[in-house]
């Protein structure tokens, strides 16, 4: 149960950070957590995929799930478009 309190907040806060980073706003906690969570899980693949690791805990996670959101921001925007 910790674990998926541990994974809302780090996703919470990684969306927010990505929201205010790379679109200039954030979209409401519960968004920012999708994002963060679904970001985290696309930066893990894409850093797995090409070789590199933020290494373990909170601030490994935090920094994966930052850039993954990012990159889930960047992508919604170029649909959008």
């Amino acid at each position: 149960m910790l674990s998926w309190i541990y994974y809302i907040l780090v996703g919470a806060a990684a969306g927010w950070l990505a929201g205010n980073l790379f679109k200039g706003r954030s979209f409401g906690f519960w968004i920012n957590a999708l994002i963060g969570i679904v970001g985290g899980v696309l930066g893990g693949w894409v850093f797995n995929a090409i070789g590199i690791s933020m290494g373990p805990g909170l601030l490994g996670s935090l920094i994966t799930a930052i850039i993954g959101g990012g990159l889930l921001v960047w992508i919604a925007g170029l649909i959008k478009k």
